[in-house]
């Protein structure tokens, strides 16, 4: 019997367009159901419309929607309240947005457990404080009057799952719950959710566009394309014999630490590098007290040396916080205080100032890893393209710039009538391929690519990756790609550098790195890499 089983659930914005389209499935006790799908596939509203908790302006239809021998469609609004979070946990995708940032840790998961239980102040203390070591958060005696900002990403997702688990529910809920995480943060919150299924017997509902993490913990899968459910079944069938063209597309999109090739086996010794970095640093100071006298220094960038080809791609990886950002931003001179030699073609980058730096920045472009919040959501996208051209390039006249930014365009696969659009008005691939635009509206030698794919699905990630090798064919431009998903390093890189701690501790061409990593550190990080099941 189904723990939840749904049946024909449309839900509607617009009567004429359904964003779920009379969709049906079931998740049985103690499985892994994973719901899988691109952006805008209707996967987060098939989730919250089970439990109703759907915006005013939805309209929901089903024939059925129940939870065990319970009709959740003829519940009250009060009598939902007392399922949710207590036979229904939900972890939602953004953990800090959905942790009060003026509630320590412990009050709120405190408050998730009184809520649902009548427990003593020293009950209700004990409980908290065992879900607390449940989801492995270190000290969890000390942290537990921390608030969410002075805990990491994975730590925050950490309170989530514990604040979900605090009603014991029958059905766990994790909407994309390791998205933007570093992959052995990733690895870690994946084990513990089935470490705590397989403690609790709850049944998990995984919805993610990771096509490789979905294969290393499901159970069944259900793919969703625009509202529609067109693939269900095993993770092995599903995997080893797709059906549906539209699943057969994402997997083909996948990318593959598998993937990386032998044309990259010496390219990190090659001579006359476009871009030489050498003994490079940026440090942060610590200050405390009245005076703020600096007590200490934060070493985001300690001692860093490597070098770039013309033409090809050096991919920093590693884990959040061990400074790749930082490095990337200061080579382009965004963040003061760095020290160390850059040179660019020859000039050295930071014994420049004033007009001469700001010339030299064409040669250096940055595609940021948001692209919403990297662009002014008031003008218009050509003037966003064209904006680099008119400071660095005022010699270009207007009709000039209008046809330039017109081909940039249509280089990275928009149409041209798109310089008359809003940012808002994209899609998130979209705006990144902007970006791009953007970067090469003033014909850089190198561009950084600050975690250009991290957030996008997967068939959208292989359109970027393949624009860029595209780009970088046809106009000989080299790339400092920043990222931490080695399955995407190994689509595009020619040399990796590992970074840790501030320091490179690992760095050769991407087959050497990948295929025979030296270091512990770089080992530990390909471990983590969640791989397609085969049969």
């Amino acid at each position: 019997m189904p723990l939840l089983l749904v049946e024909e659930l449309t839900v509607a914005f617009n009567p004429q367009q359904p964003v779920v389209d009379a969709i049906s499935f079931a998740i049985y006790p103690g499985e892994t159901f994973a719901l899988v799908g691109e952006s805008g596939s209707g996967k987060s509203i098939t989730a919250l419309s089970v439990l109703r908790l759907l915006p005013n302006n939805a309209k929901l239809s089903a024939k059925t929607i129940k939870l065990a021998d319970d009709n959740l469609l003829a519940k009250s609004e009060y009598d939902l309240c007392k399922i949710r979070g207590r036979r229904i946990g939900f972890i939602f995708q953004d953990p800090m947005s959905s942790l009060n940032p003026v509630m320590t840790i412990g009050s709120q998961i405190s408050e998730a457990i009184s809520i649902h239980f009548i427990l003593s102040k020293d009950e209700l203390a004990a409980t908290t404080l065992k879900l607390l070591q449940q989801v492995e958060i270190p000290h969890p005696e000390q942290r537990i009057k921390d608030y969410p900002h002075q805990l990491s990403g994975g730590q925050r997702q950490r309170i989530m799952i514990a604040m979900a688990l605090a009603g014991k529910p029958d059905l766990l809920i994790a909407d994309e719950p390791t998205t933007s995480l570093d992959v052995t943060l990733q690895a870690q919150i994946m084990v513990l959710l089935k470490n705590i299924q397989h403690q609790t017997g709850m049944a998990l509902w995984f919805i993610s566009h990771d096509l490789a993490l979905v294969s290393s913990i499901a159970d069944r899968v259900t793919v969703m394309q625009k509202g529609k459910i067109v693939e269900t079944g095993l993770t092995d069938d599903f995997f080893n014999a797709p059906q549906h063209p539209y699943t057969q597309k994402l997997l083909a999109a996948l990318p593959s630490i598998h993937h990386v090739g032998n044309k990259s086996e010496n390219t990190a010794t090659a001579a006359t590098p476009l871009l030489q970095v050498k003994d490079f640093y940026c440090h942060y100071p610590i200050r405390k007290g009245l005076f703020k006298r600096i007590i200490d220094v934060v070493r985001a960038v300690d001692g860093v040396s490597f070098a770039i080809p013309r033409g090809k791609t050096l991919a920093l990886v590693g884990e959040s916080g061990c400074g790749k950002t930082t490095l990337g931003k200061s080579l382009l001179n965004l963040i003061p205080g760095s020290t160390g030699q850059v040179t660019i073609d020859g000039i050295e980058l930071h014994s420049l100032n004033g007009e001469a730096l700001r010339q030299q920045r064409a040669n250096i472009q940055i595609i940021f890893q948001d692209p919403f919040s990297s662009m002014n959501p008031r003008m218009l996208v050509g003037d966003i393209i064209s904006e680099g051209i008119r400071a660095l390039q005022p010699k270009v006249t207007p009709s000039e710039r209008q046809q330039r930014v017109q081909q940039l365009l249509l280089q990275v696969g928009l149409p041209e009538e798109s310089a008359l659009r809003y940012p808002h008005e994209f899609s998130g691939g979209q705006r990144q391929r902007i970006c791009i635009a953007r970067a090469l509206a003033v014909e850089p030698k190198l561009i950084v690519c600050d975690e250009p794919t991290s957030a996008l699905d997967v068939s959208i990630q292989t359109q970027i990756i393949t624009l860029l090798k595209k780009l970088q064919h046809d106009k000989g431009v080299s790339y400092l790609f920043i990222t931490h998903d080695l399955a995407v390093v190994a689509e595009i890189a020619d040399d990796i550098a590992v970074m840790y701690q501030g320091k490179i501790i690992e760095y050769g061409s991407a087959v050497s790195v990948l295929k025979h990593p030296q270091h512990a550190y770089t080992q530990k990080l390909l471990a983590a890499v969640p791989v397609k099941r085969t049969s």
